[in-house]
């Protein structure tokens, strides 16, 4: 089950897109109707997924609520912001062209249980491809290996291969899927047991005398190791926040700001003390805070990201002492003259 690239012609895959979205109505019908899987295995939403992605999150599983880059692993965040350098614009084109195969995905693995999210493994197993074949052998979307296919009652071989068809291939992923979660507990040990077989898997718990992926990654083969960093990268890409997924370098410290900006809360005391108003321009803030005689610290504090955002050329959400509000509205155009010629002479 390898990945070898997302440079497949998207035309093809738009066009196919109508044709999934016939299949995921027809597929809706009888996922919605089933009691049991199609082997007649009961399924239930039993494996918590919520929490299977603990090797993921800093907090254990991810809170809607806060910023995603904030919540991602430390030990994934260089890995990912690679990883959006190089596939984030692609993978953004996919947001549109792929939302047919999604939500035949999403409706399939929530028969199972499963988290939606576990639909990107098949962008990174096929660039959701029906017609791709690797090298050892591993067909379809799911990139699912003859015998995988054949356990799980598909038709394999041919030009009637079922591992090429969506709706049957998915729930045949899902079922997989369910079996390794079961057994190791965490999601992106289910991604690794899936690209290098689950006995590559336990060998590695069995020498990290770990089950958390960080702690075990560097005894598992290093195409499986990356299999799982690309999964993490297109989970960030697809499930983080907008436009951060296309960044550059210069663009990621801009997203650093804003996240700053969006945990920076006052405190009661600085709240009922400061207000705030919304500024454009290449302001500087040592310019600023001098001019007000404001200790820079302090000035940093209330306003986080100032000069990284307004040198993006981003609208600023200025928070000042109320008393300083009327003395920077009546220099504003001075203060942004100084500041610029200030970053002129610095070379910035």
């Amino acid at each position: 089950m390898q990945w070898f690239g997302i440079n497949f012609q998207h035309n093809i895959s738009a066009a196919r897109a109508t044709l999934v979205s016939f299949a995921f109505l027809a597929g809706s019908m009888a996922a919605m109707s089933f009691t049991n899987d199609p082997a007649g295995v009961a399924v239930s939403d039993s494996t918590l997924p919520e929490k299977g992605f603990k090797s993921l999150f800093t907090n254990n599983k991810f809170d809607a609520t806060k910023p995603y880059s904030t919540q991602l692993n430390p030990r994934a965040v260089s890995f990912v912001q690679e990883y959006i350098r190089k596939q984030g614009k692609e993978l953004e084109r996919m947001k549109t062209w792929g939302r047919p195969y999604f939500d035949l995905y999403d409706n399939i693995l929530a028969v199972y249980g499963l988290p939606r999210e576990m639909k990107y493994l098949s962008v990174i197993e096929s660039h959701l491809s029906s017609g791709l074949v690797s090298w050892a052998g591993a067909v379809g979307p799911w990139q699912l290996m003859d015998y995988e296919a054949r356990r799980f009652g598909l038709r394999v071989g041919g030009i009637g291969d079922e591992r090429m068809d969506y709706y049957k291939s998915t729930h045949v992923a899902a079922r997989l899927m369910k079996e390794l979660y079961t057994e190791f507990g965490d999601w992106l040990l289910v991604v690794a047991a899936y690209n290098g077989g689950s006995g590559r898997v336990r060998q590695a718990i069995r020498k990290a005398g770990s089950r958390d992926f960080w702690d075990l990654q560097y005894y598992l083969p290093e195409e499986t190791r990356n299999h799982v960093k690309k999964f993490i990268g297109t989970h960030y890409i697809f499930e983080g926040s907008g436009g951060a997924t296309t960044m550059t370098a210069a663009e990621i410290e801009v997203h650093k700001a804003n996240l700053a900006l969006l945990e920076a809360q006052p405190s009661e005391a600085d709240a009922a003390n400061t207000s705030a108003l919304e500024i454009g321009g290449r302001y500087n803030s040592l310019v600023v805070a001098n001019h007000l005689l404001i200790d820079i610290s302090q000035f940093n504090k209330w306003n986080p990201g100032f000069d990284k955002l307004l040198a993006a050329g981003k609208k600023y959400t200025l928070r000042l002492p109320k008393d300083k509000i009327a003395v920077f509205e009546a220099k504003k155009e001075q203060l942004l003259i100084e500041s610029v010629r200030a970053l002129l002479q610095s070379g910035s």
